[in-house]
């Protein structure tokens, strides 16, 4: 089952006929490729073609895996097919796009994952309810049905803990795998689903034809602390422990371009970040360009400027995951992420940063 929190749109297909990405299949090649002594790495994300994943695709665009060493090959995960983390978790790529939490809920199952640069601060989603719903907040979800992208998804155990914040039992409403794009706009339009969490740029789809609008916002980093009690870091770069320990100077040339492209969109326009991404990424059946510009720029507090792991994001995390019963028994937060990469990057090309690092707790 895919785990990622939201299903990529119906543009991503367009995407691979771009050969914007490489399908990942078989085993990862590691870090050594036909490019000499510059190293390849495979990198699955849970949707190159959604404004929260945007960073790995506009690091490319920028030309920055290459300025810092790296042959860099994306691909992005498919519905109904094996989640980024797990492609990584089981050798088939060398790095999952996707969030934080995996790392925690691998090491509940005995595994060594874990976040070498973090990207954001929030999830980036949105609880777009139909007006007849009546949902204003989670306190309002009893007796409502729920779309999340599937079961067992990110989108899931987002929706379970706001329901647990308010006190709401995850017997008193019901859930659905509704996907995102095209799919989770017919399910509210048909009255489907009461609400639906998702993101852009299907929260802007939603919100032009007028089906449903925002009752929780979890897109920016002040609204995932207002809604959940602390920032929520979500999409990172995940890997395993063990291959991180075996490619160090590898993961670093990784980190130094994320690190570079997070300065950059701190520094640039909405504008200016949807014109250096594929075509198909902001102008599509869902969205017009203008749309996705309108959107990100009402998003783009998600973003962290630095790629370091917010003091208090583990936390936040590790919190969500036991109070839904993803997670029982104790955590090492410690062994869940790392800022090593991230200072090194920022202190090699002398940026300033301003995120407030999480100590070894957490």
């Amino acid at each position: 089952m895919s785990r990622r929190p939201v299903a990529v749109a119906a543009s991503v297909l367009t995407l691979l006929a771009l050969g914007a990405t490489s399908a990942c299949s078989g085993n990862s090649s590691a870090s050594t490729g036909g490019s000499g002594s510059t190293p390849t790495v495979k990198l699955m994300a849970g949707g190159l073609d959604k404004q929260i994943y945007l960073p790995y695709q506009l690091a490319q665009q920028l030309g920055f895996y290459k300025k810092y060493g790296v042959n860099m090959q994306l691909s992005t995960e498919q519905d109904g097919g094996v989640g980024a983390e797990e492609a990584m978790a089981s050798g088939q790529v060398d790095m999952a796009g996707a969030w934080y939490n995996h790392t925690i809920e691998f090491q509940a199952k005995g595994k060594a994952v874990e976040d070498v640069v973090q990207l954001s601060g929030a999830p980036g989603e949105r609880e777009m309810c139909t007006a007849k719903s009546g949902v204003h907040s989670a306190a309002d979800f009893k007796g409502k049905t729920l779309g999340v992208t599937d079961l067992g998804s990110g989108t899931d155990t987002l929706t379970q803990f706001l329901a647990a914040k308010k006190g709401i039992k995850t017997s008193q409403f019901h859930r659905i795998g509704v996907g995102a794009g095209s799919t989770a706009i017919a399910a509210l339009q048909n009255g489907k689903v009461d609400c639906v969490m998702t993101t852009q740029p299907t929260v802007a789809a939603i919100q032009k034809k007028g089906v449903g609008t925002s009752a929780i916002d979890l897109a920016t980093t002040s609204g995932a602390t207002a809604a959940m009690g602390g920032a929520y870091p979500a999409a990172s770069v995940l890997a395993r422990t063990d291959w991180v320990n075996a490619h160090k100077d590898t993961v670093q040339k990784v980190v130094d371009a994320l690190v570079a492209t997070m300065h950059w969109i701190n520094t640039h326009s909405a504008a200016d970040i949807a014109n250096k991404l594929p075509a198909s990424f902001v102008s599509n059946q869902l969205v017009t360009k203008a749309d996705y510009i309108a959107a990100l720029n009402e998003d783009k507090g998600q973003f962290l400027p630095d790629g370091l792991m917010p003091a208090g994001g583990p936390k936040t995390s590790l919190a969500t995951e036991k109070l839904v019963g993803n997670v029982k028994g104790s955590v090492d937060l410690s062994k869940t992420f790392t800022n090593d990469f991230a200072v090194q990057a920022n202190k090699t090309e002398g940026f300033k940063t301003t995120t407030t690092p999480a100590g070894p707790n957490g």
